[in-house]
């Protein structure tokens, strides 16, 4: 049978054989000769037990000689057709290992393998209790030691933590900590969440009122339970508080609320933490084996240091403090920063009859809310990819199998035609005299976001108040001196001032390494997020991925779980793995952890 007269599954399936008979020989390493000179293999916890890229056959190589003969990678198969399109060959597979059954995704160009995406989906001695493993709930048949759900849940509240302790503390009680917490205790893994505020969704509740999503709806469900089909596209903060709520009782959480960390510490003779915690006013000591920090994908607030800020006589405050835009009707009110919640807050004081003047000191990308569902995410998180059989699963895996180092050149075209689209849009911005960019590569949004978690604003209406002048701008300045009525910029202009907001961003999740834990721990582990692209705020030498996200760290035992909802979501489940193969004894030889280059 020739080349041509052989169908693309029959092609893949070709590939993942010989693939595989090499993995099995005494010599994987020469697997990488399937590979592009230049190609690459993601590994989400599946073989490397790591979150990592290998980047051309050298890489690969040297990956597979240090990992094949344990970890026995097997049984790889195409899971549905193949596709075709301008030379590249892409289809979904599937595999497994010794420990574990995984999934994954392969583009063949030429006959060699351009990407390889592979993934931990369920491990196999200790699958999740579910569809035919579900529990029964009911007890039948009689006994004098019977107990209802709710007497066992109760007492499962109130002996851990005490009586018995958690195998994983999770600090941070926002969607990410509910969505790791839910993976874990569908994985039999005794977790506790911290969270400061009194109910779950406060972290939500909390902030300015006209606070919405910006991502659509298709791209923001939460593990096992999906928002209904009647949920808004653009859900508001208010509802996703309630939603949070929901979640962590339905999914029978032990979480515990108005519970502040106070300290932790790694004691190296028990192999445990220390984590000291008050809960409702009362000193508790829990004694976890691992320790994650789900803070989301940002640190503690970033406040500047100006010359005069405590003469002001006003009211400043950083953006996460924000009350909202009701209590300055009338009010000289000052905003720094350019990114997206500086825009909220701007045109949300707008809405409430205050003079809003932004400084903007830096470019900003902006993409109109409208563009970015039709252009970027419709084709994988939209209602038309659900009806064209679309799932949350494939569209997290298909996003997941392109390597951040090629993501650049696949977003470039797309950008571009976001701004020839958009062109008059951008250009009225421009004449307002707002800075704008596209990335440092004109790459866009996400690249923006994976290397530096800022620079951008997805536009619901602000952008049009800026080019109208209904916001006022200061553009390529920054506040060089507060006084007690007024802000003087860099340029010698000086604005009054009755209202500050310093929408200046957030330092990288490692502080919080620092504030609860010590220094020490958080220059060991290093800054959090951010690639090494070598672009602006995102400096080398290259990683090829997040920065301490989701995998093991420097400090034992130590984790950080963060992002935007896709994020949390989608590798929420490869953190809960890690956790409870280690819960269980499993062996889990980490491969190639990353040097610290950079403290925060």
């Amino acid at each position: 049978m020739t080349e041509t007269q052989i169908t693309p599954t029959q092609r893949v399936q070709q590939w993942l054989d010989g693939f595989s008979e090499i993995l099995q020989s005494s010599d994987p390493g020469r697997a990488a000769e399937l590979f592009e000179a230049n190609g690459f293999w993601r590994d989400l916890v599946a073989i490397t037990w790591n979150i990592k890229t290998l980047e051309g056959r050298d890489h690969i190589r040297d990956m597979l000689e240090q990992t094949s003969k344990h970890v026995l990678p097997s049984n790889w198969k195409v899971a549905e057709d193949a596709t075709e399109q301008d030379g590249v060959t892409e289809a979904w597979i599937t595999f497994e290992t010794r420990d574990a059954l995984g999934k994954g995704h392969i583009r063949l160009r030429d006959g060699g393998a351009w990407t390889l995406l592979t993934t931990m989906q369920e491990l196999k001695e200790f699958p999740e209790k579910k569809n035919f493993l579900r529990p029964k709930g009911a007890q039948h048949g009689a006994t004098k030691s019977r107990k209802t759900w709710l007497e066992a849940k109760q007492d499962e509240e109130q002996e851990l933590g005490y009586s018995r302790q958690p195998y994983c503390v999770i600090i941070g009680g926002g969607q990410g900590g509910i969505g790791l917490a839910a993976r874990l205790r569908q994985l039999d893994v005794p977790t506790i969440v911290i969270e400061r505020n009194p109910n779950p969704g406060d972290s939500w509740r909390n902030r300015y009122k006209s606070l919405c999503l910006h991502d659509p709806v298709w791209y923001d469900h939460m593990p096992y339970l999906p928002f209904p089909d009647h949920w808004p596209v653009f859900a508001p903060k208010d509802k996703i508080g309630d939603w949070l709520e929901m979640y962590t009782k339905i999914m029978e959480l032990n979480y515990w609320s108005s519970t502040e960390c106070t300290g932790a510490r790694y004691d190296e003779a028990s192999q445990e933490w220390v984590v000291e915690v008050v809960r409702d006013g009362e000193k508790v000591t829990l004694r976890p084996k691992q320790l994650v920090l789900a803070t989301g994908m940002s640190g503690i607030p970033n406040i500047p240091d100006i010359p005069g800020m405590d003469s002001f006589e006003g009211e400043q405050h950083h953006s996460s403090k924000h009350p909202g835009g009701a209590a300055y009707k009338g009010k000289k009110c000052v905003v720094l920063g350019g990114n997206n919640s500086a825009h909220d807050i701007c045109a949300a004081l707008w809405e409430n009859d205050a003079d809003v003047t932004m400084v903007q000191r830096s470019s900003t990308h902006i993409i109109k809310s409208d563009t970015l569902m039709e252009l970027v995410l419709g084709p994988l998180y939209s209602e038309e990819a659900v009806q064209n059989g679309m799932t949350t699963e494939k569209a997290d895996l298909t996003f997941a199998s392109v390597p951040f180092k090629i993501m650049p050149d696949m977003h470039i075209p797309v950008y571009e035609q976001v701004a020839e689209q958009d062109a008059d849009f951008y250009s009225r911005l421009k004449r307002a005299g707002f800075l704008l960019d596209f990335g440092d590569d004109g790459s866009g949004l996400f690249m923006k976001y994976l290397r530096r978690g800022s620079g951008y604003y997805i536009d619901v209406g602000a952008s049009e108040l800026v080019a109208q002048g209904e916001i006022k701008l200061k553009s390529g300045v920054g506040i060089e001196r507060i006084n007690p009525r007024s802000v003087t910029l860099t340029d010698g202009t000086e604005l009054p001032a009755d209202l500050i907001v310093y929408a200046t961003g957030f330092g990288s999740m490692n502080g919080w390494a620092a504030r609860i834990i010590s220094q020490e721990v958080a220059d060991k582990v290093g800054k959090c997020w951010g690639m090494g692209s070598y672009t602006t705020k995102d400096p080398g030498p290259w990683e090829g991925e997040l920065r301490n996200m989701w995998k093991p760290t420097q400090q034992e035992a130590l984790w950080f779980h963060g992002g935007n909802l896709h994020q949390s979501r989608h590798y929420s489940l490869y953190l809960a793995l890690q956790l409870k193969a280690r819960k269980e004894g499993i062996d889990t030889p980490v491969y190639g952890m990353e040097n610290v280059h950079h403290l925060s």
